[in-house]
């Protein structure tokens, strides 16, 4: 059987910083992506495929915000849901379309996901994710006071609302993935993160404001679907080492202990490689291999010619 890899394609990837957000760019910079995806498809790799939505979901509550009072506004993980239906209905008629212009047998599906987060995660003791529109410290108070909201400085633009980041326990509905791949299917699946849910004393699901690391989400989705490869891509070839500095080193296939060493060593920062890096490690750790990457290299980053690769085989 085909290897199974499932691909983390990053929220900047399909909305680049300095753009305006139209769906004109948005779509242009998916097709791109799906360039990229469909040529592992045509090597014949099983392909999942999750990514980022923090700069559409930051735009879906700015709208919230613009179109009070008279429009209601939805609750975070609704926009989340927004943001998953919007970037997966575009993926999914780009890499139909690229698959159909290399008259490949494929089928592709873009799948709702859901995951499910502790309700007593500490995470939501000090929410920490900042999230959607800028305030003044007056407006933030206020908010604070009439909506409860959690407010924090960011990055000395104003005041963001924050909300927790808890760790996901499961993917739901992941069966259903699992039937997709089994039947010649291109799967796009927990975009986002995931819609994160909550399960109450009767054992119902509910939403609850959240924002899950995407990184984490794909790793665990890999380890549910058994895939052979976690690949995580970036906008760099590769991951670095005293980055910066004068003795910065790059990275290329390294074991798992090397890798747990560097981590431990500190050597990626919280808010950028971090989690890529440990949610890597944490899936090499199945025997299997994790690959940190740019989209553009994937393929040779599959066959050891580029990117960072860490090795859990023994």
């Amino acid at each position: 059987m085909s290897e199974r890899v499932v691909l983390a394609l990053g929220g900047n990837a399909i909305l680049q910083p300095e753009q305006k957000g139209t769906y004109e760019e948005q779509k242009e910079n998916i097709e791109k992506a799906c360039n990229r995806i469909v040529e592992l498809v045509k090597a014949g790799y099983q392909v999942i495929v999750t990514h980022g939505n923090g700069p559409q979901v930051g735009q879906i509550l700015l709208q919230n915000e613009l179109t009070q009072p008279e429009i209601p506004s939805m609750p975070l993980w609704v926009c989340t849901a927004e943001s998953q239906g919007m970037i997966g209905s575009i993926m999914q008629e780009a890499l139909k379309n690229e698959i159909n212009r290399h008259q490949l047998d494929k089928n592709v599906s873009a799948v709702l996901s859901l995951t499910e987060v502790d309700a007593n995660d500490p995470a939501f003791e000090s929410p920490t994710k900042p999230v959607g529109a800028f305030y003044s410290k007056e407006e933030a108070d206020k908010l604070a006071e009439e909506k409860g909201w959690v407010m924090m400085e960011d990055a000395g633009r104003g005041y963001r609302r924050a909300v927790a980041s808890p760790k996901p326990k499961r993917i739901l509905g992941l069966e259903s993935v699992k039937t997709l791949l089994d039947n010649n299917t291109v799967v796009i699946s927990a975009g986002g993160g995931g819609i994160p849910v909550v399960r109450d004393e009767q054992n119902n699901l509910q939403g609850i404001s959240a924002v899950i690391d995407k990184d984490l989400s794909a790793l665990e989705l890999s380890k549910e679907v058994e895939a052979d490869v976690l690949m995580i891509l970036t906008d760099v070839s590769n991951v670095f080492i005293n980055y910066g500095k004068e003795n910065q080193q790059k990275l290329e296939t390294i074991s798992l202990a090397e890798a747990e060493k560097y981590y431990d060593d500190g050597h990626f920062s919280a808010g950028s490689m971090g989690p890529k890096m440990k949610a890597a490690i944490d899936f090499a750790k199945n025997g299997k291999k994790a690959i940190i990457c740019s989209l553009e290299e994937a393929k040779e980053a599959l066959t050891g010619k580029t990117g960072t690769t860490i090795s859990g085989t023994i």
